[in-house]
């Protein structure tokens, strides 16, 4: 519970103290300075100018597209790595490069904790820039941002840890515990609205390579889940100011897909959304309508790529059936691949209500056509088509093996 209660401390004090250190950086070089994590994800920045006013020169367009989306390119951060800033343990100097967008030279202070690099401070100075003196001070107070980076880092991996244990624990009493002890590690933070969101399928189990609470603005925390024979999903703990509101949650499933099928190089990927909750106490349930919803709509692209699961329709019910309920005898025939134009042809039968002519159309058939099909489905399978509970369990069957 103690160390619940460090991460709870971590997260509320961080933001604040990035932004007071960033100012002091900027006092003591005279000069612009952002800070960045490694992965190029901007924490903070500072406008400085000597007569108190915003500095228009200290816009060009890479520290202004770091400043409006929070983030750099692939090819701003190689070409910077290009320095060696990632194995510097000093400050580097980067000359300007106009034709880069790079229009002033900068210095990059990179912030290290025990040897290990987790983020940069850049700042904007010209030739002949700030002294040896006014540099050797900064990097002592990159030095506090990398402790205080650490400190942060490790409260991810809790929350990581955390969140990961109630999605995968038991129903009963060991989800509780495991719902007890991630409320106590948010804090403040694990009250009000939240909903939860599946990004499936997630293109790695490796931590670093998903993205940062930090960068994710209503996310409280995030973790990769086992997906089946998949691999792994990504699950993400997001909060809300309204129930009717999910932009959040829209926002950040949106971000995650251009990222995964980025990643993945081919292949779906899809989103699902639970239902709002207020506090933490059916994390459990939110969890598994948000990881439906993915699978409904991997299932079917018209409900994707972000599923609600309030608009999911029957794959709500569908969705919490065993995998081998799909699998009816009846038609188990009618599901291989040698008959599956004729499986086609009975779900979108059975998805117009039965009305032959709107069927005929939407496959581009002749009605003679569609009955010849329709009567070899009743014949592979012995359903009656004219029977309301067989056409139930034809239906069923055929959604669910998308599944």
């Amino acid at each position: 519970m103690r160390e619940n209660a460090r991460v709870a401390d971590v997260f509320k004090a961080g933001r604040g103290d990035y932004q007071e250190l960033v100012d002091e950086i900027s006092e003591l070089l005279g000069a612009p300075t952002t800070l960045e994590n490694r992965d190029f994800e901007l924490i903070a920045f500072a406008a400085y100018d000597s007569e108190g006013e915003f500095d228009e020169a200290s816009l060009d367009p890479v520290r202004t597209r770091s400043i409006l989306t929070r983030r750099s390119t692939a090819a701003v951060r190689r070409w910077f790595e290009g320095f060696g800033i990632a194995r510097a343990t000093g400050p580097v100097r980067i000359p300007p490069t106009p034709e880069a967008g790079v229009y002033r030279g900068r210095i990059c202070l990179p912030v290290r904790h025990r040897g290990v690099v987790l983020g940069y401070v850049w700042a904007l100075a010209d030739e002949p820039g700030p002294s040896e003196a006014q540099l050797s001070a900064a990097m002592e107070v990159a030095a506090r941002i990398g402790a205080l980076l650490a400190d942060e880092a490790q409260a991810g991996a809790d929350l990581t840890r955390e969140l990961r244990a109630v999605l995968t624990a038991e129903r009963g009493w060991q989800q509780d515990m495991a719902v007890a002890e991630l409320r106590t590690a948010l804090g403040v933070r694990g009250e009000g609205l939240h909903t939860v969101v599946c990004v499936a399928p997630w293109p790695s189990a490796d931590p670093d390579h998903a993205p940062s609470v930090r960068t994710m603005p209503a996310t409280t925390a995030l973790c990769t889940v086992p997906w089946g024979a998949a691999g792994q999903c990504l699950a993400l703990l997001v909060r809300l100011r309204s129930t009717d509101v999910l932009t959040p949650a829209l926002t950040a499933a949106t971000r995650l897909l251009r990222e995964a099928e980025g990643s993945r190089g081919g292949g779906r990927t899809a989103a699902g959304v639970a239902g709002v909750r207020h506090g933490l106490a059916e994390l459990g349930n939110a969890w598994q309508e948000a990881s439906a919803a993915a699978r409904a709509a991997l299932a079917e692209p018209r409900l994707g790529p972000i599923a609600q699961w309030a608009s999911i329709g029957p794959y709500r019910l569908l969705t919490s059936l065993p995998p081998q309920a799909a699998r009816d005898p009846a038609v188990r025939v009618l599901l291989s691949p040698a008959h599956r134009e004729l499986a086609r042809t009975a779900e979108v039968f059975l998805d117009c209500a039965g009305q032959a002519g709107r069927t005929a159309a939407e496959l581009g058939i002749h009605r003679q056509t569609l009955y010849y099909r329709l009567s070899r489905v009743e014949q592979l399978t012995g359903l009656d088509l004219d029977d309301g509970e067989d056409r139930l369990l034809l239906h069923m069957a055929l959604k669910g093996a998308r599944l």
